[in-house]
C-alpha cells in the first residue's frame, strides 16, 4: 500500500503520488531499466570527471591529509545514501527525496528542494557540455567548441527522448568505460607502489610524510578540502530515483545502498592514496592532472590521450544521468501539482518528453551564457547551484527522521531498509552538514557559493509560498 493513500487531503499537505509504473501510453513512466542498467548507474554514479580532473586542486591545498576530507565526506555520503534508501526501498518515486519531503515535511519543502535538484542539474549540463566540447575541439579543432556542445547536448536528448532504456543502455557503458578506468588505475599504481612493474620501485610512505608531512597546511586544511570533496559525491542518489523505472526497484535500492560504503572506499579513496603515495603533493602535475602525472611517472605511453577519453567519457555520463534527473524531477514536480502539468505527460515509451526538452532548453541558455557571460550571469548560476548538494542531503536527513515513523505505521511489511542507530546517525549525518555548512562561510569562494545559493533557495521558497496561496485559493473556490 502506498504510504500516500490514507493522509487526508488538504491544500498544502496532501501528497501527489507517483502512482505505479506503467508501460508506457498510461500516463505513467515505464519500467525499462533492467538490474544490470540500475547496478551501473549506482557504481558509476560515484566517478565523475571531477575524480578525474578536480582531485588535484584538492591534493594541492591540503596535501596527503585530502585522503581524510575523502573519508568525511564519504561517510556523510553513506549515512545520507542509507538514510535515502530506507524510503526509497519501502516507496519508489520518481521525484525520490522531493516527494518524501513533500510527504514528511510539507508542500513547502518537496518544491522547494526539487526545484533546487532540477536547477543543479540543468546547470551541470551546461558545464559537462562545455568541458566535453573543450575535448572533442582539441580533437576535431575545425569544429567550434559551441558546435561540439550542440552535438553532445542533441545527441543525448535524443536517446533521452527515444526510451528510458536507451538512456540506460548509454549509461551502462559510459558507467562501464569508468569502471574499467579505475579498475585498472588501481591495478598499475598498487603494483608501481610495490615496485613490481619495470622501471619502479618501493616508494613505500616517503610521499605521505616527507614534504611537510601528512598535514602540511594543518588541521584545518582537511575541512577545506572537504569542500572540494562533498561535491563530487553528488549524483550518487541518482539511483533512487531510477529505481522507480526498474522492475524491481525495492531490490535495486538495497543493493545500491548496502554497495556504497565499497565504492566510495575503492574509487575515491583508494585511486587517491595511489596518487599521493607514488607522487609529492606539492608537484605541479599532480595539481593540473594527478591520474594523468602517475601514469605518465609510471610510464605508461599516451596517458594523457588516454585520460582526456576517460574524462570525455566521465563528462558525456555526467550528461546523459543529468539529463534524466533533471527531467525525472521536473515530472514528479508537474504529478504533484508543483510545476506545469505537461511535464507530467509522457509518451508511449513511458518517456516525460516535455520534462526533458524544459530541462534540456534551459541548460542550452546555460551553455549560451557560459561563453557570453562567463564572469556574470553564468557565474551566477554556477554559485547560485554550488551548495544545493548540503541543501538535498539536509532535507533527505529531517525527511527520514518523519518517514521513519510514517512508513513503520503504514507500510511495515515494506521497511527491507533501515538507517543504522536511528535517530542517533541521523543527527550525526545532521550535525556534519552543518559543521560543512558553517565552515563554507569561513572560505571566500564557500561564502560566495552560500549567499548566493541561500538566495536561490529564498526565491524558490517564496515561489512555493505564491503556489501555496493559489492552490488554497482554487480549493475554497471549488468548495
Amino acid at each position: 500500500m502506498s504510504a500516500n493513500t490514507t493522509k487526508p487531503a488538504t491544500a498544502d499537505s496532501a501528497p501527489h503520488p507517483q502512482g505505479p509504473i506503467g508501460h508506457g501510453g498510461d500516463g505513467h513512466l515505464k519500467a525499462g531499466l533492467k538490474n544490470r542498467h540500475l547496478s551501473m548507474i549506482a557504481i558509476g554514479g560515484v566517478i565523475g570527471a571531477g575524480l578525474f580532473v578536480g582531485s588535484g586542486a584538492g591534493i594541492a591545498s591540503t596535501g596527503p591529509g585530502i585522503l581524510l576530507s575523502y573519508a568525511l565526506a564519504g561517510a556523510l555520503v553513506v549515512l545520507v545514501m542509507r538514510m535515502l534508501g530506507e524510503m526509497a526501498a519501502a516507496d519508489p518515486q520518481s521525484g525520490s527525496f522531493s516527494a518524501y519531503a513533500d510527504r514528511a515535511l510539507g508542500r513547502w519543502a518537496g518544491f522547494t528542494i526539487g526545484w533546487l535538484y532540477w536547477f543543479f542539474w540543468v546547470v551541470v549540463l551546461a558545464v559537462e557540455a562545455t568541458a566535453g566540447a573543450k575535448i572533442l575541439n582539441n580533437w576535431v579543432p575545425g569544429v567550434p567548441q559551441w558546435g561540439w556542445a550542440l552535438i553532445v547536448m542533441a545527441v543525448l536528448t535524443a536517446t533521452n527522448l527515444f526510451s528510458v532504456s536507451s538512456y540506460g543502455e548509454f549509461e551502462f557503458w559510459f558507467a562501464g568505460i569508468k569502471v574499467v578506468a579505475i579498475a585498472a588505475f588501481l591495478v598499475i599504481g598498487t603494483l608501481a607502489a610495490f615496485g613490481l612493474l619495470p622501471g619502479t620501485h618501493a616508494v613505500g610512505a616517503s610521499n605521505l610524510t616527507g614534504h611537510g608531512g601528512f598535514l602540511p597546511h594543518g588541521v584545518g586544511a582537511v575541512f577545506t578540502g572537504m569542500l572540494t570533496v562533498v561535491f563530487a559525491f553528488m549524483g550518487s542518489e541518482i539511483v533512487t530515483l531510477a529505481a522507480g523505472e526498474s522492475e524491481d526497484p525495492e531490490k535495486a535500492v538495497s543493493k545500491a545502498t548496502n554497495s556504497v560504503i565499497w565504492r566510495i572506499g575503492i574509487f575515491y579513496l583508494g585511486s587517491i592514496l595511489l596518487v599521493v603515495t607514488l607522487l609529492p603533493w606539492d608537484s605541479t602535475a599532480v595539481k593540473s592532472s594527478p591520474y594523468v602525472a602517475v601514469l605518465d611517472h609510471i610510464g605508461i605511453p599516451g596517458a594523457g590521450q588516454v585520460m582526456d577519453v576517460i574524462v570525455l567519457t566521465a563528462v558525456l555520463s555526467c550528461l546523459n544521468s543529468g539529463m534524466y534527473t533533471a527531467s525525472r524531477m521536473a515530472f514528479s514536480l508537474g504529478q504533484r501539482g508543483d510545476a506545469p502539468k505537461a511535464f507530467a505527460k509522457v509518451t508511449d515509451r513511458g518517456v516525460p518528453r516535455t520534462a526533458i526538452l524544459a530541462s534540456v532548453v534551459f541548460g542550452f541558455v546555460a551553455v549560451f551564457f557560459n561563453y557570453t557571460s562567463p564572469d556574470t550571469v553564468f557565474a551566477f548560476l554556477l554559485n547560485s547551484s554550488g551548495a544545493v548538494a548540503l541543501f538535498v542531503w539536509l532535507v533527505i536527513c529531517a525527511t527520514q527522521l518523519r518517514m521513519r515513523k510514517i512508513i513503520e505505521r503504514e507500510m511495515p511489511e515494506r521497511h527491507t531498509v533501515r538507517m543504522w542507530l536511528y535517530p542517533y546517525l541521523t543527527w550525526v549525518a545532521i550535525g556534519m552538514i552543518g559543521f560543512v555548512v558553517a565552515y563554507m562561510f569561513t572560505d571566500a569562494d564557500g561564502r560566495k557559493q552560500m549567499y548566493l545559493s541561500l538566495v536561490a533557495a529564498a526565491i524558490v521558497l517564496g515561489a512555493s509560498a505564491v503556489v501555496g496561496r493559489r492552490r488554497r485559493a482554487a480549493v475554497a473556490a471549488d468548495s
